[in-house]
C-alpha cells in the first residue's frame, strides 16, 4: 500500500502519530532536545488533550531561528500542527508534515545525483513514514512505542547528515 493510501485510511491517532513522526526526526534541525516532543507523544499514547503541550513546544521553537531552509521548514511543521486531533485538519497536517519532511530530506540528501535518480535519504524517509502508518494501522496504540523507535532512528541518521555535512564545509 502506498504513503498516500496509508494517510486516506489512518484514524486520527494515526494522522497525529504521522505528522509527529516527521516533526520529530526533523526536529534536530532546530533543538538538540530529543524530549522536546515527548510530551506530545504520551499524549498519543494516553489520548489526553496535547494542546498545552503544543503550546510549550510552540513557544520553544519560537524562541530559536532556523539557520537553513531545512530547518525552516521542520520549524514550520511543528508551528502548523493542530491544536485538535481530529478533523480535516488533522489530515492536511499529516500529509504537509510528510511531504515536508521529504523536502527536508531532499534538501539534505548528500547525493549529487540527477533528479530523476533516487535519493537514498530521501527514500529512507519514504520508508520511515510507510513503517509508522502501518505500524498504527495494525498495532493501534501498542504501535506507538516501535514508531517512536522509528522516529528516533531517522532523527539520528539525520543528525549524523547535518555533522558529516559541516565537517565537510569547515
Amino acid at each position: 500500500m502506498s504513503l498516500e493510501e496509508l494517510i486516506a485510511q489512518a484514524d486520527a491517532r494515526g494522522l497525529a502519530a504521522s505528522g509527529l513522526a516527521c516533526s520529530d526526526r526533523c526536529v534536530s534541525l532546530l533543538v538538540e532536545d530529543d524530549e522536546l516532543l515527548r510530551p506530545l507523544w504520551a499524549h498519543l499514547v494516553d489520548g489526553s488533550d496535547w494542546s498545552e503541550s503544543l503550546a510549550k513546544v510552540r513557544a520553544a521553537l519560537d524562541a530559536v531561528e532556523p539557520g537553513s531552509e531545512a530547518a525552516g521548514v521542520a520549524r514550520g511543521m511543528l508551528l502548523s500542527a493542530p491544536a485538535e486531533r481530529e478533523g480535516a485538519a488533522l489530515r492536511e497536517w499529516a500529509e504537509a508534515c510528510s511531504a515536508a519532511s521529504l523536502r527536508v530530506h531532499r534538501l539534505l540528501d548528500p547525493s549529487s545525483g540527477s533528479a530523476d535518480e533516487e535519493l537514498p535519504l530521501v527514500a529512507a524517509e519514504l520508508g520511515r513514514q510507510t513503517v509508522v502508518l502501518q505500524l498504527l494501522a495494525e498495532h493501534g496504540p501498542q504501535g506507538l512505542r516501535r514508531a517512536l523507535d522509528v522516529s528516533g532512528e531517522g532523527r539520528r541518521v539525520l543528525r549524523a547528515v547535518v555533522s558529516r555535512r559541516a565537517r565537510a564545509q569547515a
